[in-house]
């Protein structure tokens, strides 16, 4: 695999961070500078990292290091999504729903992927870790 484009935890996170986008978007003006500029950062901070790291997977601390950022800044958007259902700045149940099982589920993804980076260092390509 020659880009982090084809894994599919970038494809999960860059697609959800193009729906937060839209959906803070939508936000009450008091919040669209405040929390809805936080929602904003955290969720495309998640397919930033894994791209970042990535670019690092010749050092195997570094890309593992990357992977967990990714987890932390999608942990952390879940986090302003439950505070802006919490308080009524985001009414859209099924769209939180929606977008908190989503965002569950990568964190999940990204954890496995870690894991098994640190499991199958030796077995990647040689063409992926000697470039």
């Amino acid at each position: 695999m020659k880009s982090c484009k084809g894994l599919n935890i970038y494809k999960e996170a860059h697609g959800l961070a193009n729906e937060v986008h839209r959906l803070s978007l939508l936000l009450p003006k008091f919040e669209l500078y405040e929390e809805g500029s936080q929602i904003r950062h955290s969720s495309k901070a998640v397919s930033k990292a894994i791209v970042e790291g990535y670019g690092r997977r010749k050092h195997k601390g570094k890309f593992i290091r990357y992977l967990t950022f990714s987890q932390s800044e999608c942990d952390e958007t879940m986090e302003h999504l439950d505070l802006l259902y919490e308080t009524r700045s985001f009414t859209d149940k099924d769209l939180y729903d929606k977008l908190k099982e989503k965002y569950i589920g990568l964190s999940k993804q990204i954890n496995k992927f870690i894991e098994w980076v640190n499991k199958n260092w030796n077995n990647f390509p040689s063409d992926e870790i000697n470039q």
